[in-house]
């Protein structure tokens, strides 16, 4: 370990870019990445030894190091990769580190194992139970007294009596591992010719760090392709990584993963416990843990060994973190991984437009898998224009699509539809006075959910039980349900099949473990007819599943997102391709007001390739990622007068063209108001910065707010950085 002298520079996990200094106890033994406990005010914190500090003068006021743990030290790739997030996405270095340190129980030692053996002393007074306890120890196999009880039903003062008389001693083991290791040649799996061709590909890469995009269509196989490259990561005794966007995919991910390994791997998400993840996050460390799946954070776990990272569904919007430190996890896994010098593999049915735009410059490897697994084919994909053979009035299903889940259930198989709105209605009116049910707190309409009575913002979380009457003109029998959500299409569904077992599924209809149940029942084919929201689009394998109906195929399109088309043909293609993925052909039907839209004809024809070239097109005109950067201001305040005004100021301060190299290098749109304009009885402005591709435009909205007047008050600004969401 580096001697770093009397005084080192600490790094808290506190809104700080520079660590504190602090003094070393004589005889503590400390190095760059190690984890301390120091004082900080009048608390006590976790730090990490980030190096010696600046002014290397000591003096009598610097505070001692009050503990070091006895585990290892955080990489020197996790410290760079703190760094650069702190630096690409503005946020303070202190809290980037935040998302790395564990629990302080993960930095105590696991308890030792309290077993006994016999110790060759005679029993003076023995009984029945105490025979029995010798007669079970006398293999000379440690037990401990909770197996020993189990075992033999005795009662814990016959142990502790045998102890006492020092006919039993004490053995101290080991604690067990938190988890296996994946056994790599436990059951290989079986590839077809472009899997293996896949497969070669990636293991003929060059050492060292590299991007590759896995680009396969829905069941094709890229599962078994990257658990390959998962085995030849174990058998070069390095760790893996593979990301997932949703916990609710974990489970099957999990139960294919065992039957490929033979055990199931750590795991990391928001759904553990403490202690779990406590457990976790010190395996990820002492490398006991070599195969971790998790969600975005697990980026930030303390690998030492990192060899490989995968990140599934890589397209997913998940991915970008929006609250507190605004970072996309795919981007910066690449940069871990290059740090590292690990390979990543970005996976999808679906890819990214930057993703794929990266791989056709030839800047990220390019695997392509253009046929489905075991000779399954595609879903044939119809379109049904609602302007002319739409639904009945207040009804939601269009006749052809009726017409073939009748043909489906007849010949048993499963019907997916598929609706991206929760709830039974988006919006809740008067029909007498016109009167809108509308956050107080948010701009935006309250969700009537039938099932649980109540009418509910999904941005802040607000509910009140719906009422029987106007709360404005105080008419009965005057609300009238706009639109449908999932709990309408079940209504609707009951009607029409009231023989039919059907689930409704999305992400507020149970809990974690419920919807686990739920995934379970649908795959073993215990329903005829699964109504759900993008919870159910990815990820899953339903054997029996040969019909999906999209009810609302232009819901992606109905807003003013530069990146629109690209999310509704990614949500189309991946619940499309939930259909006929075993040996029974599947269908689609996609109900839409546009059926000449280029995502829709795209959908029909089947091009993905079509559609790329289009979109590619489109951003590279309009100067959007990847071919430009956006970045994004967004200014709250409760007043809008305020937010309003102090956007204004931030505008007038934004450095010149003088400041850059080119005036064509930057555009600011704005201040306008966000068009989600206020959450959670917050007002919200946006100043929308785009700029050259190869412009640092972190570094110019850093220079840009340090010189700016700061906003006083309860005024805040929040800075996103290549931002997916744009409401």
């Amino acid at each position: 370990m580096e001697n770093l002298g009397d005084i080192v520079a600490v790094l808290v996990g506190v809104a700080i870019d520079n660590p504190y200094s602090y003094k070393v106890p004589l005889g503590m033994q400390v190095g760059i990445g190690s984890i301390v406990l120091v004082p900080l005010g009048t608390r006590q914190t976790l730090g990490v030894v980030w190096g010696r500090p600046k002014d290397n003068k000591a003096h009598n006021r610097l505070k001692d190091i009050i503990k070091t743990f006895d585990i290892a030290p955080l990489s020197g790739e996790l410290m760079q990769t703190i760094d650069f997030v702190a630096q690409y996405t503005l946020a303070t270095k202190g809290m980037v580190l935040r998302t790395c340190l564990p629990d302080i129980k993960a930095l105590e030692p696991p308890k030792p194992i309290i077993a006994y053996q016999l110790s060759g002393e005679p029993v003076e007074r023995s009984t029945k139970a105490r025979q029995q306890v010798l007669s079970l120890l006398s293999d000379d196999m440690p037990w401990t007294k909770s197996a020993i009880i189990k075992e033999i039903g005795v009662s814990s003062s016959v142990v502790e009596g045998l102890k006492q008389l020092a006919v039993l001693k004490e053995v101290i083991l080991p604690s067990p591992p938190y988890v296996k290791i994946p056994n790599p040649d436990f059951a290989p799996l079986i590839l077809n010719d472009e899997q293996q061709s896949a497969l070669n590909a990636l293991r003929n890469q060059e050492e060292g760090f590299a991007v590759t995009l896995l680009d396969g269509v829905t069941g094709g196989g890229k599962t078994e392709v990257f658990f390959e490259r998962v085995a030849d990561c174990l058998k070069s005794e390095k760790q893996a990584l593979i990301l997932l966007p949703e916990i609710a995919l974990t489970n099957m991910f999990i139960k294919r993963f065992t039957k490929r390994f033979g055990v199931e791997p750590a795991q990391w998400h928001s759904g553990m416990t403490k202690a779990q993840r406590a457990k976790t996050w010190r395996a990820v460390s002492d490398c006991s843990a070599r195969v971790v799946i998790g969600a975005r954070s697990s980026m930030f776990l303390p690998f030492s060994e990192l060899g490989l990272i995968v990140i599934d569904e890589e397209h997913d919007g998940a991915y970008k973190q929006s609250d507190g430190i605004n970072y996309s996890a795919r981007d910066m896994a690449i940069v871990r991984a290059k740090y590292a010098k690990a390979k990543i593999i970005l996976s999808s049915a679906t890819p990214s437009i930057e993703s794929k735009s990266n791989a056709l410059s030839k800047k990220y490897y390019h695997v392509e898998l253009k046929n489905r697994f075991a000779n399954a084919s595609l879903p044939d994909i119809s379109l049904i224009d609602m302007s002319q053979n739409g639904p009945q009035k207040d009804h939601w299903i269009a006749p052809a699509l009726l017409d073939e889940m009748k043909n489906t259930l007849e010949r048993k198989e499963q019907i997916l539809l598929f609706l991206n709105r929760r709830g039974y209605a988006p919006m809740t009116i008067c029909r007498h006075c016109g009167y809108k049910f509308q956050c107080d707190n948010c701009s935006t309409w309250l969700v009537e959910h039938r099932f649980a009575n109540i009418l509910m913002c999904h941005h802040c979380g607000k509910a009140i039980k719906k009422p029987k009457i106007c709360p404005a003109c105080e008419k009965s029998e005057s609300l009238a349900a706009i639109g449908p959500g999932i709990e309408r299409i079940a209504q609707e569904v009951s009607q029409l099949f009231p023989d039919a077992n059907q689930i409704v599924l999305s992400s507020d209809l149970g809990s974690a473990e419920q919807i686990k149940q739920s995934l379970s029942e649908i795959e073993k084919g215990m329903h005829d007819i699964i109504i759900g929201t993008q919870l159910i689009a990815k990820g899953h394998h339903f054997e029996k599943l040969t019909l999906v109906g999209v009810l609302d195929a232009d819901l992606g399109l109905a807003h003013g997102d530069p990146r629109a088309g690209e999310k509704t043909f990614q949500i189309l293609t991946q619940v499309s391709g939930r259909s006929g993925r075993a040996e029974k052909s599947g269908k689609a039907f996609l109900q839409t007001f546009y059926p000449n839209h280029p995502v829709m004809q795209a959908m029909q024809a089947q091009d993905a390739d079509a559609f790329y070239a289009h979109e590619i097109k489109i951003r590279q005109e309009g100067g959007l990622p990847p071919f430009g950067r956006l970045a994004a201001l967004i200014i709250s305040a409760s007043n809008h007068d305020e937010a309003i005004k102090y956007a204004r100021i931030l505008l007038l301060a934004a450095p010149k063209p003088s400041f850059l190299k080119n005036q064509d290098d930057l555009k600011i749109f704005g201040p306008a108001d966000a068009p989600l304009s206020m959450i959670r009885g917050r007002y919200r402005v946006r100043l929308l910065l785009q700029s050259e591709r190869n412009f640092d435009l972190s570094a110019y909205v850093r220079f840009w707010l340090k010189t700016a007047k700061k906003p006083l008050g309860n005024i805040k600004v929040q800075v996103d950085i290549d931002p997916m969401s744009f409401y």
